[in-house]
């Protein structure tokens, strides 16, 4: 049996002389979080509205479990919760009271339910205050108990962490680590490429319409360069040096610091050394998740 939840194939949109989306693969599998990248008009939004069946494709199929999703063929979506945008509530309304409103909408959901996923979101101690007195961060957390209540299969969530604070986005990625172990599969769009980063398994990254990059958020890091900076007392001579080591593939000087790529620190440092010159600091930079997608968007 096939663990592929979402997958679509070369899903594209336009409007009239504008391609929006252009022939977008993706593929998640049970159990995962994948997250969504791009910049601002990307193309994500659009993408997100033609998997949960509320925009047209233009051409190429979405399938969810198995089964095509359109305007017009929507049942598979019964096991998709989703939060995207700004969360619809009635402001005069408490938070428990909203929920129970959205309960109404499914035959199984009941008020233990309900102040189950109250609890799991964080919102036990103002459930009952009017929605109206609420903080973005707060509005976002009912959303997304809104997208919980029917025990979804898999969640679409659009920059969930939106108006919370430091704690409230540590927590959040907690709750979202807590669902993947339960074994709810999550698609999370996010301009926070450091929150990506830690928690996703596997991103795509959409610009202009088209994904530029898919897979493993450590494959995608470990394609790329480290650089290493040295600290030196004379950048030239060791430059001069450096120009004879194997593997180098990029060498300029920063002030008192060379920045290789291509080759170890180790190897950097053993053929200083060799040279008779001794470098007083070496700092092996990462590449980050953000690094690389402005490398890849800022290039196409």
């Amino acid at each position: 049996m096939s663990n592929t939840i979402l997958q679509t194939h070369n899903l594209s949109k336009t409007f009239g002389p504008v391609t929006a989306v252009n022939q977008v693969n993706l593929q998640l599998h049970t159990g995962e979080l994948f997250g969504f990248l791009g910049p601002n008009g990307a193309g994500k939004t659009t993408t997100i509205g033609m998997v949960l069946g509320l925009v047209s494709p233009s051409a190429g199929q979405v399938e969810l479990f198995g089964q095509p999703v359109s305007p017009n063929q929507t049942r598979p979506l019964r096991r998709v919760g989703s939060l995207v945008g700004a969360p619809a509530l009635l402001p005069y309304l408490s938070g428990r009271d909203n929920l129970r409103l959205l309960a109404r909408l499914s035959d199984d959901v009941s008020d233990g339910r309900i102040a189950e996923v109250i609890e799991r979101v964080g919102m036990s101690d103002a459930a009952y205050r009017k929605v109206s007195s609420y903080s973005t961060g707060m509005k976002q957390r009912i959303g997304l108990a809104a997208a919980l209540l029917h025990r979804p299969d898999l969640i679409i969530l659009d920059e969930p962490t939106n108006g919370l604070d430091p704690k409230g986005m540590r927590e959040m990625r907690q709750l979202l680590r807590d669902l993947v172990a339960d074994g709810v599969t999550i698609f999370l769009s996010s301009h926070l490429l450091y929150e990506v980063e830690q928690i996703c398994d596997r991103v795509a990254v959409l610009n202009r319409g088209q994904i530029v990059a898919q897979g493993k958020v450590s494959d995608l890091l470990g394609q790329q360069k480290m650089t290493v900076k040295v600290g030196v007392t004379s950048p030239a001579q060791a430059q001069a040096a450096l120009q004879s080591l194997a593997g180098v593939e990029r060498l300029s000087a920063n002030g008192r610091y060379l920045e290789v790529s291509g080759v170890s620190g180790e190897d950097i440092v053993r053929h200083l050394v060799q040279h008779d010159i001794y470098p007083g600091e070496v700092i092996t930079q990462r590449v980050d998740l953000e690094s690389l997608f402005l490398e890849m968007t800022e290039s196409v």
